[in-house]
């Protein structure tokens, strides 16, 4: 059978015509996630995803391109994926091994750590910021936006969120404090 018929029976439902088109593009696919990713389980991990992505999507396919060409941009994009999810995860790590040096080296100093650079801590980057250059420094929020290269309204409206986290953080450590000393 020609792959436009399997397409055509595909998106209407037909499982012997996913399964002839899997069977068909598997191995291809596989052969080109293994160059990408120069891993062979990651690659048919990806390719097993892939081909579930089809089978979600099929109604998509609009038979402009081949049907192995669609089925690597599913498996590049997947792949994208993952690699950003793999740095956001590879980042928050080095965030934290980041702060657990920076406490360290506090500490060992005889200085404190408080619990305002606790909770300041756990705020992301782009709250934090703007929030030590103005409490901390006095920046005006106008100095604050030209230095960040942000509107002056964005920067308000991280300080403004970010403070309400920290005294949300800071009040349940309070609350956590009051009810170890009990």
């Amino acid at each position: 059978m020609e792959e436009k018929e399997l397409i055509r029976k595909a998106k209407k439902g037909d499982h012997q015509a996913f399964a002839v088109l899997f069977k068909d593009n598997y191995p291809f696919l596989v052969k080109y996630l293994v160059k990408v990713t120069m891993n062979r389980d990651l690659a048919e991990e990806l390719a097993q995803d892939t081909m579930a992505k089809c089978v979600e999507k099929i109604h998509l396919y609009n038979n402009k391109s081949k049907f192995s060409s669609w089925l690597i941009t599913i498996a590049t994009n997947r792949f994208i994926d993952l690699q950003r999810k793999w740095k956001k995860e590879r980042d928050w790590q080095q965030e934290e091994i980041n702060l657990r040096k920076m406490k360290w080296e506090i500490q060992s100093r005889n200085e404190e750590w408080n619990d305002l650079l606790e909770a300041l801590s756990k705020l992301s980057e782009d709250l934090r910021l703007p929030i030590v250059l103005r409490h901390y420094y006095g920046f005006s929020y106008e100095e604050i936006s030209a230095m960040v290269s942000l509107p002056e309204g964005t920067v308000k409206s991280r300080i403004h969120n970010g403070i309400r986290s920290l005294r949300k953080e800071l009040k349940m450590d309070e609350t956590r404090k009051n009810e170890t000393a009990k």
